[in-house]
């Protein structure tokens, strides 16, 4: 089922296990400053960039296999539509796979028609196929420094 969403799958050479803890280790991969859980069924978090752009969002799945955000409230200061990320969803999909492990991003409802696609998209692009990839494979990620 495919809608247009903003989708990347990369491949390891790690566990699933591996990618899990990476994956629910935000501040590892996204930004040092996440303030809430990250981990947990119910768990809230805060992302901010420091300047254009915050979101609030709630894991409603979390299994080895699946973690899910669901966007409660968002402001992006660089599009018309300052809220457009709220009620969409980030998905990550583990699967093992004879190398290791894959994992498929989806952030559902981050479509081409949203003003912000092509700049959400090239974020995604570097935090999920070089951040988190690198968090993964070499235990170090390139999230956004905590201020001061």
């Amino acid at each position: 089922m495919s809608d247009n969403s903003a989708t990347y799958e990369i491949s390891v050479p790690n566990s699933p296990e591996r990618v899990f803890d990476a994956v629910t280790d935000v501040r590892g991969w996204w930004n040092e400053g996440i303030d809430g859980g990250t981990a947990e069924v119910g768990d809230e978090f805060t992302f901010t960039d420091h300047g254009s752009l915050w979101c609030r969002f709630r894991l409603t799945e979390v299994t080895g296999a699946r973690v899910v955000w669901e966007v409660l409230d968002s402001h992006l200061s660089f599009v018309e539509d300052h809220d457009e990320w709220t009620g969409t969803r980030v998905i990550f999909e583990i699967t093992r796979t004879p190398d290791g492990a894959g994992l498929r991003f989806t952030h559902h409802g981050l479509r081409p028609a949203v003003e912000c696609y092509d700049a959400c998209t090239r974020g995604w692009d570097f935090y999920i196929n070089q951040s988190l990839k690198g968090l993964i494979t070499a235990g170090t990620g390139q999230p956004i420094p905590k201020p001061g």
